[in-house]
């Protein structure tokens, strides 16, 4: 029997975590983060406690992130169908985990593991167990990623973070941008990638932090400078505010990043964040194959990125 006292959250039950002056929300419905602050400011634009996830906010996309054209693919000889979930566009968009309930394991005060069972279904007819953990320490906040088939058969597989982070800012216009990327792959209508064009001397150069100004970005960035530690950073900085958020990403496990100044939006929620999406390939990768994962029968995968606050 249900409780008729409960009421239940649009996100499920909440997953605190905090370090020093740092404080992390995450929720029960997709596993992802709800809310980030750092000395009483927000580090991300998340929602509120009273409303449910829009536009991807802080959603783990697993197993694939970004879109599939028409939601069809073909994987070891199978032609599979999966849900349009972008039907305005005709597109499959961001895996399946993000409206399912994940299980929160090893809560502890500064740390807290989601757990979710993906069992095969129509368009993806995979075992996959999905686990991302979340910690906080004196350099912010680190996500580690990780999947392993449990099936019979090897699956195809992508990984992908859909966070949006904020400097205090809002329009971002103002805002210095800084992405480490010599290419970007420019897109159709419908958001699929069409081709690659070296960033060089067009207005997708960020490797020079500048302000985004009035130019819309939903753009994936690949070829990613790194620094000795084999990391690649994002830095969102306002100089209005004095304040700098930086993203950092395991290269090696995600060497494309989509940046999204969030045009498409609900008009109040517009250009309030910018979102920054760690990627384990880019987008349509179960139909092209380019840096698609294939996951053996027991094999698994992992990937870490993450958010310092400055």
């Amino acid at each position: 029997m249900f409780d008729a006292g409960e009421h239940p959250h649009p996100s499920g039950r909440q997953f605190e975590i905090r370090f020093q002056e740092q404080a992390v929300t995450v929720v029960e419905v997709g596993g992802g983060l709800r809310a980030y602050t750092a000395a009483g400011a927000d580090v991300l634009d998340g929602y509120a406690l009273d409303e449910p996830c829009s536009g991807g906010r802080g959603q783990l996309l697993l197993p694939w992130p970004n879109r599939i054209e028409d939601g069809t693919y073909r994987f070891a000889g199978a032609e599979q169908r999966l849900p349009l979930t972008e039907p305005e566009r005709g597109n499959a968009i961001h895996g399946l985990g993000r409206w399912s309930s994940w299980s929160a394991t090893d809560h502890g005060p500064a740390a807290v593991t989601m757990r979710l069972r993906l069992f095969p279904q129509p368009g993806y007819p995979f075992l996959l167990d999905l686990e991302t953990s979340y910690s906080l320490d004196e350099a912010g906040l680190t996500v580690r990623m990780a999947a392993a088939n449990r099936g019979d058969e090897a699956c195809p597989f992508g990984a992908g973070a859909h966070p949006y982070l904020t400097a205090g800012e809002a329009p971002i216009d103002g805002c210095r941008i800084g992405i480490p990327a010599a290419a970007r792959l420019t897109a159709d209508g419908r958001g699929i990638p069409a081709g690659r064009q070296p960033v060089n001397g067009t207005v997708w150069d960020f490797r020079d932090p500048r302000p985004i100004g009035d130019l819309a970005l939903d753009t994936a960035f690949t070829d990613l400078a790194t620094g000795a530690d084999g990391t690649t950073h994002v830095e969102l900085a306002s100089p209005a505010t004095g304040r700098t958020v930086t993203l950092w990403a395991e290269a090696a496990a995600f060497p494309y990043l989509m940046v999204f100044s969030g045009d498409t939006l609900a008009p109040e929620r517009r250009r309030q964040g910018l979102a920054v999406e760690p990627m384990t390939c880019p987008p349509n990768a179960f139909r092209s194959g380019e840096s698609l994962i294939v996951l053996e029968p027991g094999q698994a995968w992992s990937g870490a990125w993450g958010i310092t606050p400055g």
